[in-house]
């Protein structure tokens, strides 16, 4: 489909297209094919006076005026491209003949209409036919000066030399314009081809996003049921015990029903704690601080205040590490609200361009040496760090609260 061509799209008034030709050249052939009907209209008063001093005149003007209505039919029909039909460039060849016979009674606006000439022989017929176009022009302005008795022999040599050079200057220029027109389309068809790349890129960022938010899924899954699973081995354990002693030993019965109740609160409490994490790392459609400031208030309870900080500006994270800053805060949080007793817990986000910093701390009463070297959900943090090149610090103890603090490079 053509594209609207409007004065001021400078592009689109020289850039040939569809098998068009630019839009300045239709407005250079109508406008001297106008000037030409005019002219000879206005001529025909005047033939009588010419003719009678140069009979040949009034020949080639009857020649040229003859020639003017096939060359209009012939406009619209011309081929605009390398490369067409034998039919097509007949009607070319044709054209060129009759703008031929304009140019030798049309004045200037002849020489205008062979410069459309010169154009659309260089586009259909090359370079080659283009030059001897423009030879067989300046050859016919010489000869028709040569037999003007009004002009000498230097006059008519100036004549075919000037309508030459002017069909070589005309030559240049539309062999310019093809150049840039086939550049233009070119570049068109790169930045197509670019914002193909680019939508293809986006859903490869987004189908990656989902395959590590999956993956993560699918390993907190299986975490899950490796978690769930004991605690309730432990409990029916408890309660097989507590079924043989209910008659010999009641007070032992009794006690291990209440440490089976006590590890049920337990197991629900770590259910629901894997459910939360389970969530999609897309929270409501936010991700880097919206989804980490999402989750650290969804943590926040009525004894327990989360507060969020950020510091400098969010950097350009990949899935995998947003993935594992959102752990680290869902790890920092949980063993807070878990373990610590804390009633404030301070969630900071501390961005540069080279990396991001996580840091969960809280005024809490802190933990064991032996729980933060060897705990489950610390060691699988260390591990997730480490396969994106980053590390992990924990600082705690007894009633001094507890940090937990990681570094992400980018």
């Amino acid at each position: 489909m053509r594209q609207a061509r409007s004065i001021r799209d400078l592009d689109g008034w020289v850039r040939f297209t569809d098998d068009r030709p630019p839009l300045v050249f239709s407005v250079f052939f109508w406008g001297s094919a106008g000037l030409l009907a005019v002219n000879f209209v206005f001529a025909l008063r005047s033939l009588d006076v010419v003719a009678a001093r140069w009979p040949l005149l009034e020949v080639l003007f009857y020649a040229a005026g003859a020639a003017l209505l096939p060359v209009i039919v012939l406009w619209p029909l011309l081929p605009w491209q390398r490369g067409a039909p034998a039919r097509r460039k007949a009607a070319s060849v044709t054209f060129l003949a009759m703008t031929l016979l304009v140019a030798t009674g049309g004045g200037l606006a002849g020489l205008l209409m062979v410069g459309i000439a010169v154009a659309n022989a260089r586009v259909v017929l090359g370079v080659r036919g283009a030059l001897c176009y423009s030879a067989v022009t300046g050859a016919l302005g010489f000869v028709t000066g040569l037999l003007n008795p009004a002009q000498d022999v230097l006059g008519a040599v100036v004549n075919g030399v000037l309508t030459t050079s002017l069909c070589l200057v005309l030559l240049v220029l539309v062999t310019a314009l093809l150049q840039y027109s086939s550049r233009a389309e070119e570049t068109r068809r790169l930045l197509a081809d670019l914002e193909k790349a680019h939508a293809e890129l986006a859903k490869y960022a987004a189908r990656s996003r989902e395959l590590a938010v999956a993956e993560e899924r699918a390993r907190m899954a299986r975490d899950m049921h490796d978690s769930v699973g004991h605690y309730l081995t432990v409990i029916n354990v408890g309660l097989q015990n507590a079924q043989r002693y209910r008659t010999a030993r009641p007070d032992d019965a009794w006690e291990e029903v209440r440490q089976a109740q006590a590890l049920t609160l337990e197991a629900l409490t770590d259910t629901r704690r894997w459910v939360r994490a389970l969530k999609p790392l897309r929270m409501d459609g936010r991700t880097g601080p919206d989804a980490l400031r999402a989750l650290a208030e969804s943590f926040g309870s009525a004894g327990t205040g989360v507060a969020f900080t950020l510091h400098g500006a969010w950097p350009d994270v990949d899935e995998g590490r947003e993935l594992v800053c959102y752990r680290v805060v869902q790890e920092g949080l949980t063993n807070a609200l878990r373990h610590s007793g804390a009633r404030h817990v301070q969630v900071a986000l501390d961005c540069t361009d080279e990396r991001v910093e996580v840091t969960v701390s809280d005024d809490g009463s802190g933990a064991r040496p032996e729980a933060t070297s060897n705990g489950f959900g610390l060691h699988g943090l260390r591990e997730r760090l480490r396969g994106v090149g980053g590390e992990l610090d924990v600082s705690a103890g007894s009633g001094r609260g507890f940090t937990l603090r990681a570094t992400v490079p980018v």
